[in-house]
């Protein structure tokens, strides 16, 4: 029970399409801090897929409520946290899991469009500004709090594709400055850079998107990772947020935590 009288909130909640048999990181990060003992609020742009993911914490006996936000939209965002004071009192742990490549336009440099770029910003980077923006004065007042984001070790690959590199990396630095400017308030940030991951939005996405089977897509990315030949799982990503949101990582902040199977040192 790390989370024991905690509250959290998980921007990107819910789901994306795909196979039943994946779990997405921020699904599996729902779960598990409900798991710990927090009452988390899961926020997804649509109601349907966080309202899912509630229903599998609530079917385990643990606390949590729905909501919807579009993250380029401030208002919605700042709606969504205020819900989750309202109900519970307190917004202890922040952890914001959006972001898009493929299913958003991304390409490289040379191809990327206006439009395609500007999305990528506005949901992988500017959505993140807005929760942290919004949450800050909450838990600048409690004395207290956690913030957890998600970046990509495409920050520091060979990624082929502009936006999502470009954003991801702009996450890291966001990150850091937060966690420079917030020590003061006992808030802590810290980001996650997954590596080559078994979610929907990484493998069913571009199945969908190159029109390929699944089995395809999966066995070319499990070819890459260096520990044990095979991607990693939501629940990696769950495990290291909720080392990253607790107080075992009390004395944590302003770091990058790569889970990538050791994609990084080889």
């Amino acid at each position: 029970m790390r989370l024991e009288n905690k509250t959290a909130i998980v921007i990107g909640g819910g789901q994306s399409g795909g196979s039943t048999t994946a779990i997405g990181n921020g699904r599996a990060t729902a779960m598990l801090f409900a798991r710990e003992g927090a009452k988390v609020l899961v926020v997804d742009r649509d109601m349907p897929t966080a309202q899912a993911t509630v229903d599998l914490i609530t079917e385990e006996g643990n606390i949590a409520r729905a909501a919807v936000a579009d993250v380029t939209s401030e208002e919605q965002v700042e709606a969504a946290i205020k819900e989750c004071k309202d109900a519970w009192g307190s917004v202890d742990v922040l952890h914001n899991n959006v972001g898009i490549s493929v299913a958003g336009g991304d390409a490289p440099i040379e191809d990327i469009t206006t439009e395609a770029f500007d999305l990528l910003i506005n949901v992988n980077l500017r959505g993140m500004v807005y929760a942290i923006k919004h949450v800050l004065p909450i838990m600048r007042e409690q004395g207290s709090g956690a913030i957890v984001n998600i970046s990509s070790m495409a920050a520091w690959s060979n990624y082929p594709w502009v936006g999502y590199k470009t954003t991801k990396s702009a996450v890291i630095a966001l990150t850091e400055q937060t966690a420079a400017r917030n020590a003061k308030y006992n808030i802590r940030a810290n980001v996650i850079l997954p590596g080559l991951m078994d979610t929907p939005m990484a493998v069913d996405t571009r199945a969908r998107e190159w029109n390929k089977p699944r089995e395809e897509i999966a066995a070319e990315r499990d070819a890459k990772v260096p520990l044990g030949g095979k991607m990693g799982t939501g629940w990696d990503v769950a495990y290291a947020a909720l080392f990253l949101a607790c107080e075992e990582s009390k004395f944590v902040t302003g770091v990058s935590l790569n889970v990538d199977g050791g994609a990084n040192v080889t």
